[in-house]
């Protein structure tokens, strides 16, 4: 039922971190995989080297801050594979920025790189699904939009934004058979987050949030976007998949 053989994926993000392990599980699963990247290209060409020997996967340099990149992206995806069926909008930026201190410029970069260029993609790649009635989107979401983080306000409202977005989308687009979902990551040990896991002090206050008692790894995410590719979750719609080890209980 992880059959994904005649699906194309395109994966916002994909030279690292989540990224990067969606692209692996996807190309394991069979599936087209198109993902993109924005300056790290020696990684970007690693992944897509190491996975075009299994399936067709190409990566793509655009800067998701630039509309135009997107559209253009967007269009030589369907070109090169005939269609998108999965997006995952997983790009993103993690900056520490106390209010008190916050530049415009920080909280605009946060929220155009996390938000925006979801919109944007969703907005350009959703033409396609509605003509094929048939599409799944998956937002990368974050605990932080749940339930808010201290000296990262910017980051908590761009990815409590993607929430709202994603359960906007799915009661919009469910008439197209379009499901539109989210999974929510806690603590991820990605380059994104090492700096703040490598103090022993702050890793050992955070384990001691997480019922599980570990740090989720990037594949540990993967997981759960596969799933929501899958037909074994045609009928979820508009739900925020926590994969955080327990840290937020919510219902």
């Amino acid at each position: 039922m992880f059959n994904l053989n005649s699906k194309v994926i395109l994966i916002t993000g994909g030279s690292r971190g989540i990224g990067a392990a969606c692209v692996k599980y996807f190309s394991m699963a069979g599936a087209c995989v198109a993902f993109t990247y924005n300056s790290n290209f020696a990684a970007a060409s690693k992944i897509e080297k190491r996975f075009s020997k299994i399936t067709k996967c190409k990566a793509y340099k655009v800067d998701i801050n630039n509309e135009e990149e997107i559209k253009n992206t967007v269009s030589a995806v369907i070109k090169d594979f005939g269609g998108i069926d999965v997006l995952v909008n997983n790009a993103g930026i993690w900056k520490e920025g106390k209010i008190s201190k916050m530049k415009l410029s920080a909280w605009e970069e946060t929220i155009k790189t996390n938000l925006t260029s979801a919109f944007l993609f969703t907005q350009h790649v959703i033409r396609f699904m509605k003509i094929k009635r048939y599409g799944k989107i998956i937002n990368i979401s974050s605990t932080a939009g749940q339930r808010g983080e201290a000296h990262y306000s910017h980051y908590a409202a761009s990815k409590g934004g993607m929430i709202s977005f994603t359960k906007s989308l799915a009661s919009e687009l469910g008439q197209f058979n379009i499901n539109v979902n989210s999974v929510a990551p806690g603590w991820v040990l990605t380059d994104m987050s090492k700096n703040a896991l490598s103090n022993k002090k702050n890793l050992d206050e955070e384990l001691k949030k997480i019922p599980l008692g570990r740090i989720a790894t990037a594949d540990d995410i993967a997981g759960p976007v596969l799933f929501l590719a899958s037909d074994l979750s045609r009928h979820i719609n508009g739900e925020i998949l926590n994969v955080n080890g327990g840290s937020v209980l919510v219902g």
